[in-house]
């Protein structure tokens, strides 16, 4: 029978698959920015449970996955991480008390975590991990009614998902240009096999001999974006967002929410636990959104932006008023909540001393390391936060693939967190500029998205492989040029590169330009591009040049 020992001792064996493997998983990402990294994302996640179930012992299958999904919760990174945390959540959810894996629960625990992890993305793309888990999910389900034992139910569960991973090249044309499967999808793969090596032989795969992990950049860590989608056409007008404080008198489903939200919009996103609902939808009608979910309970963290609106409104400068500098917490202390002694405060995630001084000049309180270099987990954001000694406190991710991970802390933090989905450092420095003091928690949540999204970012690396992407034949060690994460063109000139970079995002009303350095530009290439930029845009654009430090990305670039 297979006990809280044995399911232990599977998850570790599934880490360690993992762990052995994750450069091969790194691998397959096709986009050729030096991010990438699912495998490591995912290897990292999984480390940060088996720290905490291997000191458990005789314990039931249910309290082992209970454990192992908060732990996974917590040390979450990257989008990949993340979605691995969340199938793992509704896996602990289908086993419940039960003291064994049974073919039952398995089955019913393969189903909870699908749905769980489905739900939590805006726009379900088919092609990757999702895929994967939902036809290892189907699997399961087959196998069970069909009468089979619980060794059966699991080895069919990876015949499924072996069998999706092979076909996501023909859902996602992106990966089928490149000649790969999905990383998340392979990542799961190696999951499931590492259990299924303990359940079957007894065996815990060991871990290998593999140089220690060091978490992914900047950008997607797999081939889909922080909400799991590929980009899309706007259908509807208002991205509305809430959190419903659920009133316990309420009998009503978070389900029937759902889907009453799914005939009014797109991009659903309906999370849920005992205490709150968390929507996300983008609709013609947010009126009748918030009408339908106040019958759930109150709504706090509202925010409706005009998405159509948006690209006008990046014309225009955004109004900001500075704060004055704090100083960067140390957070490797132990999570202990500091006393609340202000209103408001902040948290932002940033790479280098540059950047991280910048922050801190802003007003931000507490500043976390990564990014560019680094993911944070959802551990690490929820350190930070209650670092903070504010009621409220705004987290901004500066990362697409970070925000998923910061939205976790929104439950299980003693704060109120606001998380601001900044994608970018500009985007970042724009929403700490257009806080206000005398403003409430929500008003400012909507003046500093406004803001972020008001600044054009641009950004230099290198190619990390050769690569055939996006219409652009690149060679491995080009100079990759992006205008908000896409690329634009490709160089071998820095110089060059960052002056006709500049030239394309500069428009006829534009009056601010910072460029941010990095830490491979000296500072006699800063001066010298710099000196370009004042002869060609002095009489126009105030310029400012800051050191940041920031491993990754020669400039960062931003026009308001």
């Amino acid at each position: 029978m297979l006990n809280g020992n044995i399911l232990r001792d599977a998850i570790i064996s599934a880490s360690n698959n993992l762990s052995n493997n994750r450069k091969k998983v790194d691998e397959l990402k096709f986009f050729p920015v030096p991010d990438g990294d699912t495998g490591t994302n995912m290897s990292m996640t999984l480390a940060n449970s088996v720290r905490e179930i291997s000191k458990l012992e005789g314990e039931t299958a249910g309290k082992i996955a209970s454990v192992n999904a908060s732990c996974l919760l917590r040390g979450a990174r990257g989008n990949s991480g993340v979605i691995t945390s969340l199938l793992f959540r509704g896996f602990a959810k289908g086993i419940g008390d039960d003291e064994y894996l049974t073919a039952e629960n398995l089955s019913a625990a393969f189903a909870a975590g699908v749905e769980g992890a489905y739900k939590a993305v805006m726009k379900p793309t088919e092609g990757t991990i999702l895929t994967v888990a939902r036809v290892a999910s189907e699997k399961a389900t087959e196998s069970f009614n069909a009468g089979n034992d619980v060794l059966t139910v699991f080895a069919d569960a990876i015949a499924g998902a072996k069998e999706a991973l092979a076909n996501t090249p023909e859902l996602l044309p992106q990966l089928k240009k490149a000649g790969v499967v999905d990383a998340g999808g392979q990542g799961y793969v190696l999951i499931l096999e590492g259990m299924m090596s303990v359940f079957e032989k007894g065996i815990i795969i060991p871990a290998g001999e593999v140089e220690e992990a060091q978490a992914p950049a900047e950008t997607d860590d797999d081939s889909y974006n922080a909400a799991g989608e590929f980009d899309a056409e706007i259908t509807f007008t208002y991205c509305t967002e809430f959190i419903v404080n659920r009133d316990p008198s309420c009998e009503k489903e978070p389900s029937e929410l759902r889907t009453y939200l799914e005939s009014i919009g797109d991009c659903v996103v309906v999370v849920d636990d005992d205490e709150i609902i968390k929507v996300h939808v983008h609709t013609d009608h947010p009126g009748n959104a918030i009408e339908n979910a106040l019958t759930f309970g109150g709504l706090v963290h509202l925010k409706i932006e005009n998405m159509r609106d948006q690209h006008e409104r990046a014309k225009h400068d955004a109004e900001n008023a500075k704060k004055r500098p704090t100083k960067t917490a140390d957070l490797k202390e132990e999570i202990k909540p500091v006393p609340i002694t202000n209103p408001y405060g902040f948290v932002s995630v940033a790479a280098g001393d540059g950047l991280s001084a910048l922050f801190s000049e802003l007003g931000v309180d507490t500043v976390v390391s990564g990014g560019q270099t680094m993911n944070p987990s959802t551990d690490d954001i929820l350190r930070a936060i209650e670092s903070t000694p504010a009621e409220t406190v705004f987290v901004l991710p500066n990362n697409k693939n970070i925000i998923m991970a910061a939205e976790q802390t929104i439950p299980i933090s003693t704060r109120k967190v606001i998380v601001i989905p900044t994608r970018t450092i500009p985007q970042g420095t724009a929403a700490c500029l257009a806080f206000d003091p005398d403003e409430n928690s929500e008003t400012n949540a909507i003046a500093m998205q406004k803001a972020a999204e008001k600044i054009a970012t641009g950004q230099i690396t290198f190619a990390a492989r050769d690569s055939d992407f996006d219409g652009f034949k690149i060679k491995k060690g080009e100079l990759l040029n992006m205008l908000e994460g896409k690329i634009s063109f490709v160089d071998t000139d820095l110089q060059k590169s960052a002056m006709k970079l500049i030239k394309q995002m500069v428009k006829k009303h534009s009056e601010f330009l910072t460029v941010l350095y990095g830490e491979d530009v000296s500072d006699e290439q800063a001066q010298e591009l710099e000196d370009l930029l004042n002869e060609k845009y002095g009489s126009k654009l105030e310029i400012t040049f800051i050191r940041g430090d920031q491993p990754v990305y020669y400039y960062i670039i931003s026009v308001e």
